[in-house]
């Protein structure tokens, strides 16, 4: 499991089941670790339709999107699994009234009367149980409404010759971990839009993609490590391993800083029927 940063990787069955429910436990954590998704995103989404559309959001975890939607003045409803995840998000979206925060799972919500104008999953939707979730957004949606989702994927650059090092520490410490991975760059990711393809609903999808970076201190890219997944889902040992060992080449080689490179795609299909 090498820092390859994917945020949005698709778990197998019976590990997407395990692994969602992994974040809500440490809320605040993934709150005040992760960066949070470029504005040019919502830009790009208020273009194709504008507020004060009503945005059914997928997994709002504590908010981050959510805020984003509703300061461009987007009603927002927002369904999330975990309960300390949504009672962070309802905390952190206060004076926003046009945003209603549901707790459970997208899967067994039962969808309102009144249909969509866009719903979005940002980060969220590879979490989401294969045979629902692009069919059930399809119902939620109108006519002409839009399915928008975020994908994050950690890219070549940034302090590339601190993520070649690191690799050491993955495959020291996770036996998982093929040896020799590297970071690729944004060109080699392809589009993919199979899962909507297979819904007849749902228009071609257009890709949106945008490179960006962000520097990290020693101690916040150690939280950021421990709000994926894979990192929390370690054995403590071992987890605590790498932490140390990764914080020893940061601190040691790098003057206690980093910078990652991210590649953040937006990704919009249009309901046509």
């Amino acid at each position: 499991m090498s820092d390859k940063g994917r945020w949005d990787f698709t778990p197998a069955e019976p590990e997407r089941s395990r692994l969602r429910q992994i974040f809500d436990g440490d809320a605040e954590l993934y709150d005040r670790a992760r960066p949070g998704y470029p504005g040019p995103v919502f830009d790009r989404l208020a273009a194709v339709v504008p507020a004060p559309a009503h945005v059914l959001e997928i997994g709002c975890g504590t908010g981050q999107a959510t805020r984003d939607l509703a300061e461009r003045g987007y009603r927002v409803t927002a369904v999330e699994l975990g309960a300390s995840m949504a009672a962070t998000a309802r905390r952190n979206l206060r004076g926003h009234d046009a945003v209603t925060v549901v707790s459970g799972a997208f899967e067994e919500w039962s969808l309102p009367d009144e249909p969509f104008d866009v719903v979005l999953a940002a980060t969220a939707f590879h979490w989401l149980d294969p045979a629902v979730r692009v069919v059930k957004s399809a119902d939620a949606l109108r006519p002409g409404g839009v399915l928008a989702t975020i994908a994050t994927q950690h890219i070549a650059g940034g302090t590339a010759e601190f993520f070649v090092a690191a690799q050491r520490c993955y495959e020291r410490f996770d036996p998982d971990t093929p040896p020799g991975l590297r970071l690729e760059p944004a060109g080699n990711f392809p589009f993919d839009d199979a899962d909507v393809r297979r819904e007849a609903r749902f228009g071609p999808a257009t890709f949106f993609r945008y490179e960006w970076e962000h520097e990290y201190r020693t101690a916040e890219y150690l939280d950021l490590l421990m709000t994926y997944s894979g990192h929390r889902a370690l054995a403590d040992d071992r987890r605590a391993g790498l932490l140390a060992c990764l914080a020893a080449l940061i601190d040691g080689e790098h003057g206690g800083r980093i910078v990652k490179r991210y590649l953040t795609e937006l990704r919009l299909a249009q309901r046509v029927g």
